[in-house]
């Protein structure tokens, strides 16, 4: 089993990585973990990065943050319950206004990666609706949080 502090090596690149049971009202008709179960892992690891990275202070002092501008998964293998995943998150790519997010859902029981994607995402003032560049501190947070420039 594994805990966060030991994970297996096909996440240990990513900083941020949270472990969440698999639910038996997760699962579809066809006895399997459906598709939107994955895309809402995928946001529970966004959020794990802002959680990792110190990012939710300065976004919620500021009213801006960001806001999913797509999302893409390759579903790798079949999940079902009873399992956890460990769900991870990192940044790869950083714009002017936008971030893409690459995301890997590790099953602790097959001990495999059952789905991997990415999420683009664009830095958004809220207030005013529109994107606006990134700014310096959220840049240095997140090299911070990666150990290197992005």
């Amino acid at each position: 089993m594994y805990d966060l502090e030991n994970l297996p090596p096909e996440l240990a690149d990513f900083p941020a990585v949270a472990k969440v049971p698999v639910q038996w009202g997760d699962m579809d008709s066809f006895q399997h973990v459906n598709n939107v179960v994955y895309l809402r892992w995928f946001e529970t690891s966004r959020v794990r990065y802002l959680e990792v990275s110190g990012l939710n202070p300065v976004l919620e002092a500021s009213g801006c943050g960001p806001i999913l501008v797509s999302v893409h998964c390759n579903y790798r293998k079949q999940l079902r319950y009873p399992d956890e995943v460990l769900i991870s998150a990192r940044m790869v790519k950083l714009g002017g206004t936008s971030m893409k997010v690459e995301h890997t859902i590790y099953s602790v029981a097959q001990q495999a990666v059952v789905a991997d994607g990415e999420s683009s995402v664009v830095y958004f003032d809220y207030a005013n609706q529109k994107p606006i560049m990134i700014p310096d501190e959220v840049r240095a947070l997140i090299a911070n949080t990666e150990g290197k420039e992005v």
